[in-house]
Formats: C-alpha cells, sequence, structure tokens
C-alpha cells in the first residue's frame, strides 16, 4: 500500500501560479481528479469580510483554475462551489474576498448551493449502508438530513487555509466540507464536531469521483479563528488527496501534535480514513518548507469572548441552560449575537490594526490591487504599493452589517421552517 503524500511547496507573488501547477502535480491531482467528470473547486468563505488567512484568496483559486486548464482540464466541467452559514454571507464574501472576478475571468459557473435550483436529498439515498457506520450524526439528524444531489459522482477540489479554529483547534481540508453536506442546523453538530468531520470524509469518499485539497498558506491565521486571528506571512502551499495527511501536516507545520491535539485527524487517521501521522506521510517538494515549526500559540490562549460563550453552550456549564433554545425557534438569537460582536465590534475596533498591518506585506498589497495587476504567467513580479483600509468603519459598516443581520434572520433554518409549515397549512 503506498504511502500518504503531501506536497509542499515554498511561494511568493512573483511565482505563485507556477507554484499552484507545481504543488498540485506534485501531489498527484491529476491521477484522482478525472477530466471527463465536473470539477467543484469548493471555496472557504470563513467571514463575508476580507481578512488575511480566514478565507481562499483570489491567487488560490486563480492558481487552482489556471493549473487546471494549463493541464487540459475543460473550464466546462469546472465550477466554483459556495456553502451559506447562518452568520456568513456568501454573495458579499466572494465579492469582498475577490473571489468573484477570478470565476468570472475565467467564465466558470459560479454555483451557490443555496440557492432554489439545487437539489438537495436525502443521505441514506446517496450512500446506502454507510449511514451504519456514521460516528455520530444519525444521532444529531434522528430523522435524517440531505446532501446536494449534484455532488454525487463530482469531482470536489477543496481549497481551505492554513488556519486555527476555536471548535477544532485547526481547521482545513476535513472541515471545508463542513457547510456544503449540511445544508440545515449544522450547528446541532458542534458539541460532537470531531466526530462530525470523521462522518462526512465517510460520505465524501462514497459519493465523489475524486476528492483532493489545495491549501494556501501565504497568510496563516493563529487565535480564536476562523476568523478573530493574528495573520502571519508563511509563504507556503499544501496539496494533496489525502485530506486527512494534509490537515496533519498543516497542524504540525502550525505546532501542533496531529494525533494528541487535533481530535477529528486522530479519529480518521484510527479509522484508516487517512494517515494524521506525519511520520508516515511522504513528503515532496520543499522539504525544508516542510519540517517547519511556527509555534502557534493556538485558538484557546487568547478567545474571544463569543468563542468563550461559545465553548461554554456547547461544552461547559452554560449546556444546560442554553443549547436547547438552538434547536428550537429561537435559535436566531445566537446568530443575531455572533453578527454584532463580529461585524460591528471586533472587525472595526480589533481587526482593523491587523488588516493593515497586514496590507504592507507583499500578498496583502497584491490583495488590494488585485484588480489592477498583471500576471506575467508564473505569477505577479509587481504588486502595486499600499493604500487605504479594507476595513469598514462607520455608518458604512453598521448600515452593511444590519443588512447581514437581516439576511441571517430572514434566511435562518428556523425561520424557513417556520415559513414551510405556513405555507402547507390549508
Amino acid at each position: 500500500m503506498s504511502r500518504s503524500k503531501v506536497a509542499v511547496v515554498r511561494t511568493s507573488p512573483e511565482t505563485v501560479l507556477a507554484d499552484y501547477h507545481r504543488v498540485m502535480n506534485l501531489a498527484g491531482y491529476q491521477e484522482v481528479i478525472a477530466q471527463d467528470a465536473d470539477t467543484a473547486l469548493k471555496v472557504n468563505i470563513s467571514w463575508h469580510f476580507f481578512y488575511p488567512g480566514s478565507s481562499t484568496t483570489p491567487w488560490q483559486l486563480e492558481g487552482v483554475i489556471r493549473a487546471m486548464k494549463r493541464d487540459g482540464y475543460d473550464p466546462s466541467l469546472i465550477h466554483a462551489c459556495h456553502n451559506r452559514t447562518v452568520v456568513i454571507d456568501a454573495r458579499l464574501g466572494e465579492r469582498e474576498n475577490k473571489q468573484l472576478p477570478v470565476v468570472e475571468a475565467h467564465g466558470l459557473r459560479n454555483v451557490h448551493l443555496y440557492d432554489a435550483d439545487v437539489e438537495w436529498i436525502r443521505v441514506e439515498d446517496a450512500v446506502g449502508d454507510l449511514v451504519d457506520e456514521f460516528l455520530c450524526l444519525r444521532d444529531v439528524y434522528p430523522n435524517g438530513f440531505s446532501i446536494p444531489n449534484r455532488f454525487i459522482g463530482e469531482n470536489i477540489i477543496h481549497l481551505p487555509t492554513v488556519k486555527t479554529h476555536v471548535f477544532t483547534t485547526i481547521t482545513g481540508a476535513m472541515k471545508n466540507a463542513f457547510g456544503g453536506l449540511l445544508n440545515e442546523h449544522r450547528h446541532w453538530t458542534h458539541p460532537v464536531i470531531h466526530e462530525t468531520l470523521v462522518d462526512l470524509l465517510m460520505i465524501q469518499k462514497k459519493i465523489h469521483r475524486g476528492v483532493f485539497a489545495v491549501m494556501d498558506g501565504t497568510f496563516a491565521g493563529d487565535g480564536p479563528g476562523p476568523r478573530c486571528m493574528v495573520p502571519y506571512v508563511k509563504d507556503v502551499l499544501l496539496a494533496s488527496s489525502d485530506q486527512v495527511a494534509i490537515d496533519a501536516l498543516a497542524a504540525k507545520l502550525m505546532g501542533f501534535n496531529p494525533l494528541s491535539d487535533v481530535k477529528f485527524i486522530r479519529l480518521a487517521h484510527e479509522r484508516g480514513l487517512g494517515c494524521g501521522d506525519p511520520n508516515e506521510i511522504e513528503i515532496v517538494g520543499d522539504e525544508a518548507a516542510a519540517a517547519e515549526n511556527w509555534h502557534f500559540v493556538g485558538p484557546f490562549k487568547h478567545m474571544t469572548f463569543a468563542a468563550r460563550m461559545q465553548h461554554l453552550i456547547y461544552w461547559g456549564w452554560l449546556k444546560r441552560f442554553l443549547e436547547w433554545s438552538l434547536k428550537t425557534w429561537l435559535a436566531p438569537w445566537a446568530y443575531i449575537a455572533s453578527v454584532i460582536y463580529h461585524d460591528t465590534f471586533w472587525y472595526p475596533l480589533r481587526g482593523r490594526s491587523r488588516v493593515r498591518a497586514a496590507m504592507y506585506s507583499r500578498w496583502g498589497r497584491l490583495f488590494q490591487n488585485w484588480e489592477e495587476v498583471s500576471s506575467n504567467g508564473a505569477g505577479y513580479s509587481g504588486v502595486g504599493q499600499p493604500h487605504g483600509t479594507l476595513v469598514r468603519t462607520g455608518l458604512s459598516l453598521l448600515g452593511l452589517s444590519m443588512k447581514i443581520l437581516w439576511t441571517c434572520i430572514r434566511e435562518a433554518p428556523e425561520v424557513a421552517a417556520r415559513k414551510r409549515r405556513k405555507a402547507s397549512t390549508p
């Protein structure tokens, strides 16, 4: 049996497009991603506002698309794929994070899984008896749940970033499937989030033609992620067909022990769903970059107020008093609290200085000037100068936050369920 392989490549703005082609081919993506099947590029939007290290970068999406086109993949069989959460506006996020212009420039389809024309089917109809092997999802959803029908037989390439997470210590390829495979009430799984990610990986292996991940570590985030982090420039790219292995190596780079510090990696490794032991992973590419230790402090040392409250609700003394409300029509209180805290308080008051500092880096300048820079095929020889700030403040931020808040309430699954019940009542 061949060893799991993870490719690691050191990169720069001047070579980033060529480096994405290199890292994907070092990891053998053409052996996994069939050219005659539709391929979903699963974009990660952890915040609808731009925040370094939080979401799929435009050069990540650009690099992957260019690599596939260069290798003979038909653009008509490639599409961007987005999910929606109760606190993130994906359509705003794809604009603010400059992902949509990349998709449009290449003429690709742009699929939002929660649009009315996307069919969802019961998981039992998609995976059959595999449901009997689930660690937790049958208990979390005793009445079952649905997954997108379009995923059946598709390739999927996950596009996460290297960052920490207040629920799962780190987040990467395995967590990137979370929003796309669970349509409503995803927050019900938070108390058993590690087991949930293992169940979702089993589903992916069953339904997809091929599964691959390309991870961007140009910016990497440390702290109470996936949003309120300290971003660092790390200049690395990772790729692998083993979702467990790429997450394990990312965890190791950040300074964690994948098998002892990250439960979902250990659970997946023990079940043979991938390799979570870095000593057993074949590293190809820039081995010196793969051997680094960034000594991240992790998500739990300096948690935000919101993160502390979430921990108390899902695993602490508030669980008894509040968790039940998240499974009733009262649940939108939590979505409202999250949007108000993160969008109107933390982002302008705490995140501003971090975003501004990041904008002086080469990657920050590339992001700011993305619409004006041009590539030479290998990358971007000129990234421009820093200008202004991308942090929204004042009345414009307040107005935008209120729109996001209204969207979260209007599209909350509890509200949607009540509308369906009213519509079905004679």
